[in-house]
């Protein structure tokens, strides 16, 4: 049995608001260090094109390559991947495919119109994006879901064209993100990775498309890249550690709330994972789920570290007290494991994705429930959504003046424009304006 210490804080105590607080407080560490070599990086590609990303493939991933045409995978690449995987994997990747494909389908925007008394007529023009970049981590690393996440919403929107982006250390690919990229409709995957992708989408190269956006997951390097070309192009968002909040009445099973917790505390040692009860025999009993059922896990290090370090058990007084809590906390991901927890979703204000019930792990929604994956985190879902259909959809104002409308309208403008000492935009609505 391994030896943990956990952080226990009781809502009603003096100090807890301060506790809570620095509970919740994560500053990713500026490394100035960092940030300058990206700026050297983005700037070598900038100038170098294809030339420096094969100098980076070199050195950063040991693999060298002659011609920046290699560095693009053919059609037939993905599909031998796609086809090389045991029947279950693939059984697997389409359900997924198919319910994050069925969700996506509802989020779609369409154009909108009026038409006043007059015939003036007003409205919103919907447009994807042309060309969007998928930054997608590779070597050993396999997450051919985040690939389904981020490209499908794409496809479902419009996108023309979707580029991946994906290192390959030693030459080395993965076929199950390969068979995804497939799966997804990806149009062009390069084995490229770091900050230098992230140049190349944003600026493009020789071979390399510049694209509108960049989404995707990716290290310091990667995090620290998007930050820097955003304004060039648009990106995703800049996620932090991962994040679960669990709101449990004590009538769950402890073990299901005790590997719930894991399945976010073993991203890394920064993740966040935190449970609020009313019942403090129920905590107590989690805590010795989690004390039982710790030395069974493969990362159990990195559990140990992020529970100890970041995690928390928070005693209430009642739901009521720990909606309140939670929407202090906006977290990336939320359990409701409680008796009734429609009438609770109903007075959460902010969170990424909202898990409802006994019998709903946050672990199906990170594979294949359907919603995205892709979430606001460090307490940003206060003002932003989970990745979606809408974040590959532009929308464009349609104004159409009515003959009646211009010269109404136009003598409104006029004032507001003389008003502001304009006065050819004043002059340009009265020229519309009948005598």
């Amino acid at each position: 049995m391994i030896n943990l210490t956990l952080t226990e804080l009781d809502a009603n105590a003096s100090q807890f608001a301060n506790q809570l607080s620095q509970l919740l407080s994560f500053t990713e560490h500026e490394d100035i260090t960092v940030q300058q070599r990206v700026l050297e990086i983005i700037a070598h590609v900038r100038r170098e094109g294809d030339q420096a990303l094969l100098g980076y493939t070199q050195q950063f991933d040991h693999y060298t390559v002659n011609d920046a045409a290699q560095l693009e995978l053919s059609p037939d690449c993905l599909q031998t991947a796609w086809q090389s995987l045991a029947e279950p994997q693939r059984e697997a990747l389409s359900v997924a495919a198919q319910r994050i494909r069925a969700y996506a389908e509802h989020q779609k925007l369409q154009d909108w119109y009026y038409t006043e008394a007059d015939g003036t007529r007003l409205g919103q023009k919907i447009t994807a994006l042309e060309r969007v970049g998928l930054y997608v981590p590779g070597g050993k690393a396999a997450y051919p879901s985040s690939v389904l996440m981020n490209a499908i919403p794409a496809k479902v929107a419009g996108v023309k064209h979707l580029v991946m982006v994906v290192p390959t250390p030693h030459g080395e690919t993965n076929p199950l993100v390969l068979a995804a990229a497939h799966l997804a409709g990806v149009d062009q995957v390069f084995t490229i990775g770091g900050a230098q992708a992230i140049a190349a989408l944003a600026y493009g190269t020789e071979t390399i498309p510049a694209v509108a956006k960049i989404v995707g997951p990716g290290n310091i390097y990667v995090a620290t890249a998007k930050k820097l070309v955003f304004g060039k192009v648009g990106i995703d968002m800049i996620a932090g550690p991962s994040e679960i909040l669990i709101i449990c009445d004590g009538k769950t099973n402890p073990d299901w709330i005790a590997m719930d917790l894991f399945s976010q505390a073993e991203h890394d040692e920064q993740a966040q994972a935190i449970l609020i009860s009313q019942d403090k025999s129920f905590l107590a009993a989690v805590k010795q789920s989690i004390a039982k059922l710790l030395p069974t896990m493969e990362r159990a290090d990195i559990i140990k570290t992020s529970l100890q370090q970041r995690g928390a058990f928070i005693l209430v007084t009642d739901l009521a007290q720990a909606v309140t809590i939670a929407n202090q906390i906006a977290p990336e991901h939320l359990e409701l494991s409680v008796a009734d927890p429609e009438t609770l979703c109903a007075q959460i204000e902010h969170a990424g994705a909202i898990f409802l019930g006994r019998h709903t792990a946050e672990a199906v929604g990170d594979y294949c429930a359907g919603p995205n994956h892709v979430l606001p985190t460090s307490t940003t879902s206060r003002f932003s959504s989970p990745l979606g259909v809408y974040d590959f959809q532009k929308r464009s104002s349609i104004i159409h003046c009515s003959e009646e409308g211009a010269h109404q309208l136009g003598k409104i403008a006029s004032r507001l424009a003389r008003g502001e000492q304009l006065t050819a935009h004043a002059r340009s609505a009265e020229y519309r304006i009948r005598d």
